[in-house]
């Protein structure tokens, strides 16, 4: 339960730096969410093809919850694989935004 909390926390840190910034879901909610979505499934489906060739097996542990998606798919995979895309997303973004925004300042820092 501890990792699933953990991954809930920092989903939740990416929807704050979202919000404040306007990166991802908060710039552009539908074209963000399906290409959000469609990363999650993406990995996923590569995680069920690995599983089923022998190439991820799932190990119990006390700090997951134990709730299996699939055989060797934890509950918690899902969290990581929609954090990882969500990450990958604000991160891009904000880079992006970072790097318009110096260009068009002329270098000068914007103390927001």
């Amino acid at each position: 339960m501890i990792y699933l909390s953990i991954l809930l926390a920092l989903i939740a840190c990416m929807v704050l730096l979202d919000a404040r910034f306007r990166l991802v879901i908060f710039a552009s909610p539908l074209a963000a969410s399906v290409a959000l979505l469609g990363g999650t499934g993406i990995f996923l489906l590569w995680d069920i093809i690995a599983i089923d060739q022998g190439i991820f097996l799932h190990r119990d542990s006390p700090l997951m919850t134990g709730i299996m998606l699939g055989d060797q798919l934890p509950l918690e995979e899902a969290f990581f694989l929609f954090f990882l895309c969500y990450q990958s997303m604000v991160l891009l973004n904000g880079y992006l935004a970072w790097r318009t925004n110096r260009a068009t300042s002329g270098g000068k820092v914007d103390a927001r």
